[in-house]
């Protein structure tokens, strides 16, 4: 038994595809599938349940799973220790959505890389319900993004902040100056600029407002958050943005947060990691300075 066919055997768990991971490992589908047949073999059992295109775990490869993933975790466990006085290097693949991308993650990632120069990292923004099924196909090595509170017993998680959502406007915007709480209709009235509809924060205020029979028509959608928060420099229309993208704005007071009476939303920022995956040196790394960077 190899190292490499228990590896091809969790990544093929893990994908439900011999395809799909004989193309993540670089292996033809016919040499992963003779890894399988070996590993068979030498264990005395079928691993898996291969009817049509569908392919599953028997109730003896669910039992190896458990034992592979041990296994593997002990080897990574043992080559970090042999190599952990070393300089950290290696890569690091972070899953985000936009917003952060945008606002955290230049600050937090310039610090990562004075602190780790040797670490390549790279960076996969997508809606959170892509980010979480890459992460399960294990093509991330964490999750950090923005929606409600998540709960899953497949992943960790490790970071969890309240964020307020708001209705942002210029500084020099009739309702800015306004020195009192708004109705929300009064709100609703003018242009927004909005994020894309996956984003969920919009999601959220959509679903809040349809509870209410009301609903939102922005003249601009776009899953930039820069480009929403020049244009609102502009002078160009409202948008509804997390208050953490446009602190700076706000401190500033280019921009000006609209207060609408008896409204309060709030989403929170989270950061996954899948429970299976072995938490490398420069996860761990990663994890700690967000912790700090919080």
């Amino acid at each position: 038994m190899e190292f490499r066919e228990i590896n091809t055997f969790l990544l093929i768990a893990q994908q439900q595809s011999f395809s799909k991971a004989a193309k993540a490992l670089g292996y033809s589908q016919a040499a992963v599938t003779i890894q399988i047949k070996q590993l068979e073999k030498e264990l005395g059992v079928t691993l898996f349940d291969r009817i049509g295109k569908k392919i599953s775990l028997t109730e003896q490869g669910s039992i190896f799973y458990r034992h592979a993933l041990e296994i593997m975790r002990s080897v990574d466990q043992a080559r970090e220790a042999l190599t952990e006085k070393d300089e950290l290097s290696g890569q690091l693949c972070l899953g985000t959505i936009e917003s952060i991308c945008a606002s955290i993650f230049p600050e937090l990632l310039a610090e990562y890389h004075r602190l780790y120069p040797q670490v390549a990292i790279s960076i996969v923004t997508e809606s959170p319900e892509e980010l979480l099924e890459r992460m399960n196909e294990n093509k991330i090595d964490l999750v950090y993004l923005l929606d409600r509170r998540i709960y899953d017993q497949r992943w960790h998680k490790i970071l969890e902040i309240p964020e307020r959502n708001i209705f942002v406007a210029s500084s020099a915007h009739e309702l800015a100056r306004a020195d009192r709480e708004l109705d929300l209709d009064e709100v609703l009235d003018f242009p927004f600029l909005l994020t894309e509809k996956n984003a969920s924060y919009r999601y959220i205020l959509e679903q809040y407002l349809a509870a209410t029979d009301r609903t939102i028509c922005p003249f601009l959608e776009i899953g930039n958050t820069e480009f929403i928060i020049q244009m609102l420099l502009k002078n160009m229309g409202i948008s509804f943005l997390p208050e953490f993208t446009i602190r700076k704005e706000l401190e500033n007071h280019t921009l000006t947060e609209l207060k609408v009476k008896e409204f309060h939303m709030q989403t929170w920022r989270q950061i996954f990691y899948h429970r299976d995956k072995w938490v490398t040196r420069q996860m761990q790394a990663f994890f700690e300075l967000a912790e700090e960077w919080k």
